[in-house]
């Protein structure tokens, strides 16, 4: 079965930082675009940041501009979101997502462009 595997989550203070991993299973990340979602309780999954298939191309949500950074090292076969002076509204569920890098709505966090999903990863920022 074909999906992403998200790792890194945990409790984290208002403030600190967090890194989050992207990895595959069954298939390899090199070919796809990425994106990094959230959803926070009774709220609507949103995207917050990805990358295409070169590392070139990124994109953010106004929120979490020059405090996230997303990267990708094909070597490693990774995707990686940097997170950065979180806060408690950055808490919620992370996934991970490929897509078509030739596909180009990935980009503005179209969820029916992603085909690969993990499960998850739980972020919460609290003291």
């Amino acid at each position: 079965q074909l999906h992403a595997v998200e790792s890194g989550g945990g409790l984290v203070q208002p403030g600190g930082s967090l890194r989050l991993s992207c990895a595959a299973s069954g298939f390899s990340l090199d070919y796809y675009a990425i994106g990094w979602f959230r959803q926070a309780p009774g709220k609507e999954r949103e995207g917050v940041s990805c990358i295409d298939i070169s590392g070139g191309r990124t994109n953010y949500v106004d929120s979490v501009k020059g405090r996230f950074t997303i990267s990708r090292d094909n070597a490693k076969n990774t995707v990686d979101l940097q997170m950065n002076s979180v806060t408690p509204e950055d808490t919620g569920v992370y996934y991970c997502a490929a897509a078509n890098n030739f596909r180009d709505r990935w980009y503005d966090f179209e969820l029916r462009e992603y085909d690969y999903w993990g499960q998850g990863t739980q972020v919460t920022v609290s003291s």
